[in-house]
């Protein structure tokens, strides 16, 4: 489980996700597995065909144990979304409903919402093969949909899970929101630390010969200036330039003396 420090506290608001007759206990434990990443935890099944509880869910879950343990039971979709006072179903084709359809980040705001401002909500999702039925459908307030390519709009149900619940935790931390962890910042280095790397950097360059012919070196130097100064090297970063250069004029100064020693010879 990379990335998982077990001793933050799991999040647990958030609307019910309610799965109607999902098939396979491994897809089960894979919703379980997104809904724990994005801090949602009341996972309700109406007939899993599989029965539960189920081990493979569980094995699938990843150690998203609270949600797995939390599981609750029903025999309806009304049963299931009865204490919701706002309801999404998930769709991936066109119904003859006149509903109002939204996009996974727009409903995210709306559930964001509607449960700060202490309702309960819940999203829909349908069965692995065919999704939700159109009575089903009727049974939400609204639909939300996924803009996926429409010659292959089929999502897996985790991936639908995993895409609403995204959006979920997207929606809480406003706009502009900054990544779970940062690189270190890079400080630039002193033009002077700058300036002293273009003088060696010239200088063995100058060496090997690499400035031909010679009325093009001022030219070569420019586009040179130009890809360092872009660059923003920092100054360890310089220094390891250094050391490379170094390096290279080294192996030429053992190679010349060698050379030498058998001319000489």
């Amino acid at each position: 489980m990379a990335g998982t420090n077990r001793t933050d506290e799991n999040l647990t608001e958030g609307p019910a996700i309610i799965l109607v007759e999902p098939q396979l206990g491994e897809n089960i434990g894979m919703v379980a597995r997104a809904m724990a990443n994005f801090g949602l935890a009341d996972l309700r099944l109406v007939n899993p065909r599989d029965g539960w509880p189920n081990e493979k869910a569980r094995a699938s879950a990843s150690r998203a144990d609270h949600v797995i343990d939390a599981v609750t039971l029903y025999d309806t979709v009304e049963a299931a979304a009865a204490d919701a006072t706002y309801l999404l179903a998930t769709t991936a084709r066109p119904r003859y409903s006149v509903k109002p359809v939204r996009g996974p980040d727009d409903a995210a705001g709306q559930l964001r919402t509607r449960i700060s401002g202490g309702q309960k909500a819940g999203i829909l999702f349908g069965r692995e093969r065919f999704g939700l039925s159109n009575e089903e459908v009727d049974l939400a307030d609204e639909i939300v949909t996924f803009p996926v390519n429409p010659a292959f709009a089929s999502l897996n149900i985790a991936q639908a899970v995993l895409l609403m619940s995204y959006e979920w935790m997207k929606s809480g931390l406003g706009e502009g929101a900054a990544p779970r962890f940062t690189a270190p910042e890079i400080v630039p280095a002193e033009k002077e630390i700058l300036y002293r790397f273009f003088a060696h950097l010239e200088g063995s360059l100058d060496g090997a010969g690499y400035f031909f012919p010679p009325e093009k070196r001022e030219v070569m130097v420019h586009n040179l200036r130009i890809m360092l100064t872009r660059a923003g090297f920092s100054g360890p970063e310089l220094s390891t330039l250094h050391g490379v250069l170094r390096s290279f004029e080294r192996q030429i100064r053992i190679a010349s003396e060698k050379s030498s020693t058998e001319d000489g010879e």
